[in-house]
């Protein structure tokens, strides 16, 4: 009579193999993730501003001067109405250039989003900027 045996299952070595492939992913996808995150969070951000930016084109439309869409009474709405997230901290509009800057909150790096208007042909064109590049 032959005794035949047979091994089924891993081995330790291929078991710890296969944790340190997880443990090399892992560490790989954390940063890329938390990085992912922030993004999403920061959509926040340029939503509130674009929601100024809004009432800016339609007060400079009717009004005909950025001058006289330079601040939230005037563009007929209040800053807590876009403020009201939790990724933003504060929307400021400059002077009468009608810059729109939007703060954010410490869970996207306290990043700021500037919209800067230029007035021309009775229309109004925006360019946007980030403080974090990674963001935009």
């Amino acid at each position: 009579m032959k005794n035949k045996r047979t091994q089924s299952g891993f081995t330790l070595i291929e078991l710890m193999i296969v944790v340190a492939i997880i443990g090399v992913l892992a560490s790989l996808a954390l940063p890329a993730y938390s990085n992912y995150t922030k993004k999403a969070k920061f959509a926040e951000v340029v939503s509130a501003g674009s929601a100024v930016k809004s009432s800016m084109d339609l007060c400079y439309q009717t009004l005909g001067a950025l001058a006289s869409c330079d601040t939230f009474a005037k563009l007929d709405r209040s800053e807590a109405s876009v403020t009201g997230g939790a990724n933003v901290t504060g929307v400021a509009i400059t002077g009468t250039s009608g810059v729109i800057v939007v703060t954010g909150a410490s869970t996207v790096d306290d990043a700021t989003y500037t919209l800067t208007p230029t007035a021309a042909n009775g229309a109004l064109s925006w360019g946007a900027a980030c403080s974090n590049a990674a963001f935009c």
